[in-house]
């Protein structure tokens, strides 16, 4: 279910065919779930090179920002510096961060050993959200043997909703966790794409925003349930494009996901770790190329406001699709969070 299965349609732009961040060429998305009486946590990957063509050694130009830096997000550092990505991009929960790592580290050693090389140093890009209201999160359920299952899994058709990372999470004091979208936009007679990825579990109920809708308060004289002064939380998005852009463009582009964001009422609290991670897949950065000098494609720099509109537009409904999906959902302690699907009459 997405937000449009509500009757509901973000934005101006069109989407994708699949109105997701695998409408951006050979991008792939996996998910492994974790559900059981004492966890609903899990891990999704996002692998932006098609199958047999791996990242280590084709990487991409890449760029990050961060909104609030309440979170334990892993790999931003070289990827500011640099400006490429060279593993899958994960996202769990946060204190699974550690252990994916190792398990990225080990799916690269295992990429290098192929080409019969050595691994000598790797940046693994890591993502988090607390899903501890759900999961019983210090028994870390997340390792080695579920990140290999959503590698394996990875796949242009994906699941959204209460799925791999977003198992546990919640949004806006709903039921949150995966969404996705995309919007087409044109220049010189090309068609490109913007596709985002967005793991949801931030914000408050009162400042829930479905497109001008605002059903908070009568959600919750539906469940009597007190309002929760903070917003804390975290929102992970990961924005992929074909875009021939610099890292620099691209920190341009990957920053108005922030405008996605405040579009469904988040204002980025205190506690809340707010990150956009974005890479293009239209460079081929070739680890192995012979020449030091490499000539790269970059989009004209005054032309880039449908590239701005359309991250902006995607990250929106990509928030907004992770609520559409998900299911009404008990966690180790009895506590249960209520699914937007069961308020669809107050969005009309």
């Amino acid at each position: 279910m997405t937000i449009r299965d509500f009757g509901l349609i973000p934005g101006h732009l069109p989407a994708g065919p699949r109105n997701a961040i695998t409408d951006v060429a050979g991008v792939r998305v996996g998910h492994c779930t974790v559900r059981s009486a004492r966890h609903n946590t899990g891990v999704t990957v996002i692998l932006p090179r098609p199958q047999g063509q791996d990242i280590y050694f084709h990487r991409c130009t890449a760029a990050a920002h961060v909104l609030n830096g309440y979170g334990k997000t892993a790999g931003l550092v070289q990827i500011q510096e640099l400006g490429q990505l060279e593993t899958p991009i994960a996202l769990t929960n946060t204190l699974n961060v550690g252990l994916v790592c190792d398990a990225l580290v080990d799916y690269t050693n295992a990429a290098c050993a192929a080409h019969g090389q050595t691994l000598r140093s790797v940046n693994p890009v890591v993502g988090e959200c607390n899903d501890g209201t759900l999961n019983l999160i210090a028994e870390r359920a997340v390792g080695a043997a579920e990140v290999n299952a959503a590698l394996q899994s990875a796949s242009p058709d994906f699941e959204q909703g209460c799925v791999g990372a977003g198992t546990g999470m919640i949004c806006h004091e709903l039921k949150g966790g995966v969404g996705s979208a995309s919007r087409v936009i044109e220049a010189d007679g090309r068609a490109f794409t913007v596709g985002v990825l967005a793991l949801c579990n931030h914000g408050q109920l009162r400042e829930l925003n479905v497109l001008g809708r605002r059903p908070g308060e009568a959600i919750r004289r539906r469940l009597q349930t007190p309002p929760r002064p903070e917003d804390k939380g975290s929102c992970i998005l990961v924005l992929a494009t074909d875009l021939p852009l610099s890292s620099r463009q691209l920190g341009r582009v990957t920053r108005r996901c922030a405008v996605g964001l405040a579009r469904c009422g988040s204002y980025w609290g205190h506690g809340s770790g707010d990150i956009a991670i974005g890479f293009t897949t239209a460079h081929d950065l070739d680890r192995e190329a012979p020449c030091a000098v490499q000539t790269l494609e970059v989009f004209h720099e005054d032309r880039l406001d449908p590239a701005f509109l359309a991250a902006a537009e995607a990250s929106e409904e990509a928030v907004l699709n992770a609520l559409a999906a998900a299911v009404t959902t008990t966690g180790y302690d009895g506590t249960t969070v209520h699914a937007l699907r069961e308020f669809a009459d107050l969005l009309k």
